[in-house]
């Protein structure tokens, strides 16, 4: 939907996973093979990684100030699910976090979040405002109150229905 430039770090994964599915043409890239194929997914696991994928778009939506897209499972129940490990690297002293078990996406996403938490990044990804999109996008705005994935899709659509309604 935009073509703003990837999150950084792990979060590229979180903002692929909630861009699967875009809400105005109802096309899901975890229904095809290519899609799952690109986050590693086994068809048994759609279900699963679907709603991991609308738990991370409430909070997404949450960063930007709005409320659930829908009820959903919420994150921290799924997450539980996906044990990290600290590994501390004994040449430099080096401390991370990592899945215990990175094969799972839930382990993946989990180890994502960890990693933008130390890296003060988790709340800069957001979710688009407008309620037919809810594209995730990272926020790289100075002040950080970025609305929109693209201003010149969903910022203009919006501008455009504001102005119309005067």
């Amino acid at each position: 939907m935009n073509a703003r430039s990837p999150a950084p770090g792990g979060l590229e994964l979180v903002e692929s996973l909630v861009n699967t599915l875009d809400l105005e043409s109802g096309a899901d890239v975890l229904d095809t093979p290519d899609g799952r194929a690109g986050l590693g997914l086994r068809e048994d696991e759609v279900p699963a990684a679907k709603e991991l994928r609308e738990s991370l778009r409430a909070a997404l939506l949450a960063h930007a100030g709005h409320p659930p897209h829908r009820t959903v499972t919420p994150l921290t129940e799924l997450l539980a699910a996906a044990p990290l490990r600290l590994t501390v690297d004994p040449a430099d002293g080096s401390a991370a976090l990592t899945a215990a078990d990175p094969r799972p996406l839930t382990s993946r996403v989990a180890a994502a979040v960890a990693e933008s938490l130390v890296a003060g990044t988790w709340t800069r990804l957001k979710a688009c405002e407008a309620a037919d999109c809810h594209w995730a996008y990272y926020d790289r705005s100075p002040a950080g109150r970025g609305r929109w994935c693209s201003m010149q899709v969903c910022g203009a659509r919006a501008k455009m229905r504001r102005y119309r309604a005067k």
